[in-house]
């Protein structure tokens, strides 16, 4: 991209607290990263620790929902997420460096994938200043079928809303005063296409329905970055992190 069209994408971000680029990836790129994909989900998710592999059925491995840390399981995603496409993005969208990060997996299976409830990102990370951004990346075309992600444009500047406990696995806590008149008028859907990215503030609010295919699965990657300037607060975390650990052994 050209400077001019990096400051333009930069401005967009800060804007409206996330972005779109097409084509982010080759056709040939999607390919290899789905086979390193499956092949980790093949080699490393069965022995996962509980809170690092979520299924919607524990008996049935094909329902697997998400991952987390998947660049300490396999140095090919380690290798993608250090490099310059990616760190080098974050880093100009956030303005500054970036000190660490991590690698995710979101899918919702075909017909029993649930909601993604309202929710910002930096609730989870629990960083100030919440220094954060995730890059979204589907695996396959992703639409209103199969679970889209919505955006509340704007809302990465309008600080923390109240969040509380939700029912869904993997996303413990949703934004509980959602629904506003401001929501509703800055909602946005956002369909993307393979190789396609969209790239989220932390701060920015965002959710997605059920997949409600019969057959379509709705697999992503997440690669989030956190801000040299964002300081953990690492007793809230390891507090959080333990109530988790305990409802998935439930």
């Amino acid at each position: 991209m050209t400077p001019g069209n990096l400051n333009e994408l930069k401005s967009a971000f800060d804007r409206d607290g996330f972005v779109y680029l097409q084509d982010f990836l080759s056709p040939m790129e999607s390919a290899i990263l789905k086979t390193q994909l499956d092949q980790l989900i093949r080699d490393k998710a069965p022995g996962m620790p509980p809170e690092h592999a979520f299924y919607e059925d524990r008996n049935d491995p094909s329902s697997l929902k998400q991952m987390f840390h998947l660049s300490e399981y396999d140095p090919y995603f380690e290798e993608l997420m250090n490099s310059p496409r990616f760190r080098g993005l974050a880093e100009l969208l956030l303005g500054e460096k970036t000190v660490r990060g991590q690698v995710e997996y979101f899918n919702k299976p075909a017909g029993i994938g649930k909601l993604t409830p309202p929710h910002q990102d930096s609730y989870y990370f629990m960083l100030t200043p919440p220094q954060a951004l995730t890059f979204w990346l589907p695996l396959e075309d992703v639409d209103e079928e199969n679970g889209c992600l919505h955006y509340i444009r704007g809302s990465h500047r309008k600080g923390m809303r109240p969040h509380g406990r939700t029912s869904i696995l993997g996303f413990s806590q949703g934004i509980t005063d959602f629904g506003t008149d401001d929501d509703r008028a800055n909602d946005v859907a956002m369909p993307v296409s393979t190789g396609g990215v969209l790239i989220h503030h932390g701060m920015t609010i965002h959710y997605a329905d059920g997949n409600r295919s019969p057959i379509r699965t709705r697999r992503v990657l997440g690669f989030v970055y956190f801000g040299e300037s964002a300081k953990e607060d690492v007793v809230a975390k390891e507090a959080y992190l333990k109530r988790l650990r305990e409802e998935t052994l439930k």
